[in-house]
């Protein structure tokens, strides 16, 4: 009997992506790596649980869902979440970003300062800067500042980040000059908090970490995980939660780490081709299915 893997995610660390699983085994992600799974026939995808608790229902969840949480356990994951809004006492300093992930589309955002760019590596930002620091919620007052003044968002779906990530300038300074624009906007709007300290535009580009310079564009994305599926491919670029695997004949295709949870997974059928079987979005186009 085939031995059965559980997918945590993927993690980024200082030597790049890796894949965690259950149990606390980690697969590092070098680019070249092949990446192959099945889900197997019948495989029903349960709910991951919430804060290192097992969901007490077992619940399935649907195989598009990226969180593979259950209402019930999605609602206790964001009970204390600073993304969600819901702490306003966290004494630790934050940091106020602009992050581009393609042409665009720059959004606002805030990170705890101990997390140092973790942040903007686990979205997939291309190019990013940091904007101002302070306390929680003067980190939080100057994001709503920049969406009601500069229309700037503070959240961005993947499938528009992957969309145009397809099609990325190729120097340094051009994938910077739409977070130049927007931070030298920002920094002379009226109303920053006091407690916030302004910081200089000095933009980071992700774009060799992720691997996608030089890499071939992205043609679709995987659009969920299904029993019987699976995958053979190599390794080309990641960025955020997503692997970009050149899959055979199909060019490269994203695959959303974040589907692999819930899921059992087991070694794919034995063979020498890279492949796909798993349902996928092409980018020039609005309707799913294998092509």
């Amino acid at each position: 009997m085939a031995q059965v893997w559980k997918c945590a995610g993927l993690r980024w660390t200082a030597g790049g992506p890796e894949l965690v699983w259950d149990g606390g085994r980690r697969s590092a992600l070098p680019w070249g790596k092949r990446v192959a799974f099945a889900v197997p026939a019948g495989a029903v995808r349960r709910c991951v649980g919430a804060r290192g608790h097992a969901c007490p229902l077992r619940a399935a969840v649907p195989g598009r869902s990226t969180g593979a949480r259950c209402e019930e356990c999605a609602r206790l994951d964001r009970a204390h979440s600073v993304a969600a809004d819901t702490i306003a006492d966290d004494p630790r300093p934050y940091r106020v970003y602009l992050a581009w992930f393609g042409p665009g589309l720059v959004k606002v955002g805030i990170t705890a300062v101990a997390r140092g760019p973790a942040r903007l590596l686990e979205q997939g930002a291309v190019c990013f800067s940091w904007l101002g620091t302070g306390p929680l919620m003067a980190a939080r007052r100057t994001e709503e500042l920049l969406r009601a003044a500069l229309r700037v968002p503070d959240r961005v779906p993947y499938a528009e980040k992957r969309t145009v990530r397809a099609g990325l300038p190729g120097s340094e300074d051009e994938r910077a000059a739409e977070v130049r624009e927007v931070h030298a906007r920002a920094v002379l709007l009226e109303g920053w908090p006091e407690s916030l300290t302004r910081e200089p535009c000095r933009p980071v580009d992700h774009a060799g970490r992720f691997g996608l310079s030089g890499a071939p564009a992205a043609v679709g994305d995987v659009v969920a995980l299904v029993p019987g599926g699976a995958v053979r491919g190599e390794l080309v670029a990641a960025a955020g939660p997503d692997l970009h695997l050149a899959a055979g004949g199909r060019g490269v295709v994203v695959l959303d780490t974040r589907l692999m949870t819930g899921w059992p997974l087991t070694p794919p059928p034995s063979s020498a081709a890279d492949s796909l079987t798993f349902p996928v979005r092409e980018f020039r186009g609005e309707q799913d299915g294998l092509f």
